[in-house]
């Protein structure tokens, strides 16, 4: 399903078929109009020759068009492309959304991309439509819609916490945009979900349809800590560093089948980082008609996408701490995994929040520099591989290992092999949940090669991994499904544990 490469005719008959599937891998442009469009618009078709479709809504910005008012293209979801690309303007597609340009400006951008401004600027323009400072505009465009809609803000507060410099700009910048005021702008907003409370926000993060929620929840409940972090049936909630201070978040699935995010925040223009991060947490920019598509062509997958359509690979809120995480989980089980993290994040970890208040209080993950100079006092185990931890830990917060979601992943793959006691298993874990890669496979890990045993597939390393090669690029989806196909084990019983003890 996903239209980098191809033709006209194929997205106009994308467009003309309304079809949701595509809502945020494109934009429509119409230039008898003037306005750009999400595919699925229900405006009535525009005619082949008044269109230009473009990759993102920044090239149409800059193209002189402005978003439809009945469609808001900005509120689609997010497109799947740039974790299936590896590329500069990929990398740069997730740092912008991250907040990067915001933060350090496109010198930093490019800085971590590694090119100058100006070569950076050249090359998102040829690829997208549009340099990093236009990309960057769009972002706060929409950081600025979600906050209209989403709060009883000011305006002037929301145009400062969207990153504008000047409630002028913001003001400029929305009516290009979006072709109406703020305040116009905001009377558009639903009749429930907006508050007043300082820092609070309540909005819908869109996805696509069909959405494992159920899978992703229970992942989240098996692996949380207490204290860091919640899970129940249908909700996750967890405490978070972010710029501007401590944040907490609540992901939910309400009965229409909605995700919605609830938040609390040091600073509002926390949000943008905040939005990106729960949605590559919560794998939301996914397009699974295309993963299920493309799975189900191999017979033995076929039972296993029928029974959990829609499967989605988690992702990571913080980079740092998934590493250690994925460190600290290597070779024991997950039940062992999470009372390691509980007692190193109860000993370490910074306590936020009021007491007694649900939503504030908790602990955040212990920094690096905490785990690096503390950690050997808390964890258990083998001594090197707690050196290992704290070594990749002071690495970490000494700048001399860098892990970002906007690493090129073959380079962050060698940069954690050459640490000590991070294998294959730990560097492609890492690269999986942090920059959403969808091609990685683990035919190392004891579960991925039980659920094969289970679906009839090759249950030995070489083997397994031959035949995963077939299902690229989607290697990280057929690694869920491993995970999920995995038998339950029977229960224990009083008269199983005596037999095992005799």
């Amino acid at each position: 399903m996903i239209l980098s490469t191809t033709s006209f005719d194929q997205r106009y008959r994308a467009i003309s078929a309304r079809d949701t599937r595509f809502d945020g891998q494109f934009v429509t442009a119409v230039r008898s109009t003037g306005i750009y469009c999400r595919p699925s618009c229900p405006a009535r078709t525009p005619k082949a020759e008044n269109v230009t479709f473009y990759p993102t809504s920044a090239a149409a910005h800059e193209a002189g068009f402005r978003a439809c008012k009945r469609c808001l293209p900005e509120a689609a979801p997010g497109s799947p492309e740039w974790n299936l690309r590896g590329d500069a303007a990929a990398r740069a597609m997730r740092l912008i959304a991250d907040g990067v340009v915001e933060r350090e400006g496109v010198p930093g951008l490019a800085r971590r991309l590694g090119y100058s401004s100006r070569h950076l600027t050249r090359l998102l323009s040829a690829e997208l439509g549009a340099g990093p400072l236009a990309l960057a505009r769009a972002q706060r465009a929409q950081t600025a819609r979600m906050l209209l809609i989403a709060t009883d803000l000011p305006i002037a507060d929301v145009a400062f916490s969207a990153g504008f410099s000047s409630v002028r700009q913001f003001n400029d910048t929305i009516r290009e945009v979006f072709g109406m005021t703020p305040g116009a702008l905001r009377l558009r907003r639903p009749g429930h979900g907006a508050n007043g409370s300082p820092g609070a926000i309540d909005l819908v993060l869109p996805h696509r349809e069909p959405f494992d929620s159920a899978g992703l929840f229970d992942w989240m409940r098996v692996r949380a800590i207490p204290g860091v972090e919640e899970a129940g049936d249908r909700r996750f909630a967890r405490h978070l560093r972010l710029g501007g201070g401590p944040a907490w978040f609540e992901l939910r699935r309400g009965d229409d089948g909605r995700i919605r995010l609830r938040a609390r925040l040091a600073q509002l223009s926390d949000l943008a980082p905040l939005v990106s991060r729960a949605r590559r947490l919560f794998d939301l920019d996914a397009d699974p008609a295309a993963v299920d598509e493309a799975l189900s062509t191999h017979r033995p997958l076929v039972p296993l996408v029928a029974r959990t359509p829609g499967i989605r690979v988690p992702g990571a809120a913080d980079p740092h701490e998934m590493l250690i995480r994925a460190m600290v989980g290597q070779q024991i089980s997950v039940a062992s995994a999470r009372t390691a993290l509980t007692a190193l994040t109860a000993a370490l970890g910074e306590r936020v929040g009021e007491s007694g208040d649900a939503e504030t209080a908790g602990i955040l993950f212990p920094t690096m520099a905490a785990i690096a100079e503390h950690g050997a006092e808390v964890l258990r185990g083998p001594a090197a591989r707690i050196r290992a931890i704290t070594g990749a830990a002071a690495a970490l917060a000494g700048g001399e290992l860098v892990l970002t979601l906007g690493d090129d992943g073959a380079q962050q793959r060698e940069a954690l092999l050459a640490m000590p006691g991070i294998g294959p298993w730990t560097a492609d874990y890492v690269r999986m949940r942090v920059l959403g890669d969808p091609d990685v496979f683990l035919p190392g890990d004891v579960a991925v090669r039980t659920g094969a045993a289970a679906a009839g597939l090759p249950a030995e390393p070489a083997p397994l991994a031959r035949w995963a090669a077939t299902t690229a690029p989607w290697r990280s989806y057929l690694t869920a499904h491993l995970w999920r196909a995995v038998p339950p084990r029977p229960a224990r019983t009083r008269a199983t544990a005596s037999k095992e003890q005799s």
